[in-house]
């Protein structure tokens, strides 16, 4: 039996990918049929404390059961995880291991909220306590009047920290945050008019320091104060960075700089200082209980084996779909409007993850890898794509994410009806509905996961970041491949530099685009 460097047993992967292309495909209504019991043995709930120390639960709860994952495949895929020493692969993700071989690193976010080794706990949480004293004396007034902040930044600096400030600022806000991170000129704008320049503070969130959409945006922002009359713009400014060093260099007072650990990917950051502006915004205690929820999700992955594990189930749904099904895209549908932006931040944490082409040690990958995330917010959603998920030509695998407890004070009419909704949508998917007429038939067989969440709040946001984060983990290990370099996104920047220096031959529908937009 032959087995990697890594502890893979290729062998042992081949035989079980082979298992699974040889089994059967059973129709949902089959599964049901066959095992009454399904809905049970495919549900898994992950809970965490109301409050510290309290004996109150709160949780999610994850509905498997209309995937086509049967008890066959469950076990092929078992001893694929097995084959591919997931076991130990973890091991290493919270031991502090080198995971991203490609950069040499250790990936220990999981740190950040208390999931790691001691020392690296240790540092995360050296470096939290810093964060909330800043935090609290900008709240007490250490810094004047703070009403505003523009919180700069792009791809994992600005993703978390949007979503999170969307979904948990909603009834209140104690500091108003704009997130900005495009470098078209009309998003910084937008934030402009928002915000009273003398009570408005910058954070600007770059992992090195020297991102150019960023670096040139933060700059506009403090011309924009030094124009509106502020005397030290400078000082209204806060950095949060891996390299503190080059915000220093670039005119940030060190005590208004808050590091990361360099071995904090940043599409993983949310949860260290990049997480400043939601902090901001909602409070320390509140951003302590995201803290908890993700640290709950730690825990449940740490400790659970094979199918009981939720995060490494949802990666073998996955695989199933995109390497035996066929399936280019996964849909995530939010029947909440505080998860709107959870799509988009997906759509990073997992393309930009898994979106490649070689294993982690440079073979070609043996199937595809990371399938297209995309979605929307449930009810506006079934009015524009959910034809294509009913009656269109496309297998796609459909997540569906609410909230058992409303967000709003209105009648709970608006509340049952939104549940009822996105409870509908997943059984019509799966059941389906014949009719003589073709264009009004249903063919069903349609999967989906449901994830029903107690509420809303600070906590379940953090458990449905981490579960994403290890459902992304537990993919790439199964595939083989290196989940936190990204070294896709640096050509296309390359390339903008030539342009920008006038350097460089392009082909000729690029120079021709060049010479009618002015750049040549």
């Amino acid at each position: 039996m032959s087995t990697s460097e890594t502890g893979r047993d290729e062998a042992g992967i081949a035989a079980a990918w082979a298992g699974l292309r040889a089994l059967p495909q059973p129709t949902l209504a089959d599964l049901f049929a066959a095992d009454p019991a399904r809905p049970e043995a495919l549900t898994r709930r992950i809970v965490w404390p109301v409050e510290p120390g309290s004996e109150a639960e709160a949780g999610m709860l994850i509905d498997f059961s209309k995937t086509h994952l049967s008890d066959e495949a469950l076990t092929l895929f078992e001893a694929l995880t097995e084959a591919a020493d997931f076991g130990a692969m973890r091991d290493a993700l919270f031991g502090g291991g080198i995971v991203n071989p490609t950069e040499g690193r250790a990936a220990t976010h999981g740190a950040l909220r208390g999931s790691g080794t001691p020392a690296q706990v240790e540092e995360a949480d050296a470096l939290l306590a810093r964060m909330g004293m800043l935090v609290e004396a900008i709240h007490e007034g250490a810094l004047g009047e703070v009403k505003h902040c523009i919180a700069i930044g792009i791809g994992g600096s600005a993703l978390g920290p949007a979503l999170a400030i969307d979904a948990l600022t909603r009834d209140l806000a104690l500091v108003d945050v704009h997130v900005v991170s495009n470098i078209d000129g009309l998003a910084l704008e937008q934030a402009f008019r928002a915000c009273d320049p003398a009570t408005t503070l910058i954070a600007v969130a770059s992992k090195t320091f020297t991102t150019i959409e960023t670096m040139t945006n933060a700059a506009s922002a403090l011309k924009w104060l030094a124009d509106n009359g502020v005397e030290d713009p400078g000082g209204r400014v806060v950095a949060l960075t891996a390299s503190p060093e080059k915000a220093v260099e670039w005119g940030v007072d060190e005590t208004r700089v808050l590091p990361f650990i360099e071995s904090v990917g940043g599409r993983y950051s949310l949860f260290s200082s990049i997480g400043f502006p939601v902090a901001l915004a909602v409070g320390m205690d509140e951003f302590r209980e995201m803290l908890a929820g993700a640290k709950a999700v730690d825990d449940h992955f740490r400790a659970a084996q094979g199918r009981a594990n939720a995060p490494l189930l949802a990666a073998f749904g996955d695989l199933y779909y995109s390497r035996i099904r066929g399936c280019q895209t996964r849909a995530v549908f939010a029947y909440d409007e505080r998860l709107a932006l959870l799509p988009d931040y997906l759509q990073q944490l997992e393309m930009e993850s898994n979106g490649k082409s070689v294993t982690a040690e440079g073979a070609p990958v043996d199937g595809p890898t990371a399938a297209i995330t995309w979605g929307g917010v449930g009810t506006d959603a079934q009015h524009a794509v959910f034809q294509l998920l009913h009656q269109g030509t496309h297998l796609i695998p459909v997540d569906f994410l609410v909230s058992i407890a409303p967000g709003d004070e209105l009648d709970p009419a608006h509340h049952r009806i939104l549940l009822m909704n996105c409870l509908a949508q997943g059984a019509a998917l799966m059941a389906g509905k014949p009719s003589d007429d073709p264009a009004r038939a249903y063919a069903g067989d349609r999967p989906s996961t449901t994830f029903l969440i107690d509420d809303c709040d600070a906590a379940a946001l953090g458990a449905l970041i981490a579960f994403h984060e290890h459902r992304t983990f537990a993919g790439a290990v199964l595939m083989g491949i290196n989940p936190f370099d990204q070294f896709g996104v640096e050509l296309g920047k390359a390339i903008a530099k030539q342009i920008e220096s006038g350097e460089g031959s392009f082909d000729a529908s690029t120079m021709a685009l060049m010479a009618a937009a002015g750049l040549r």
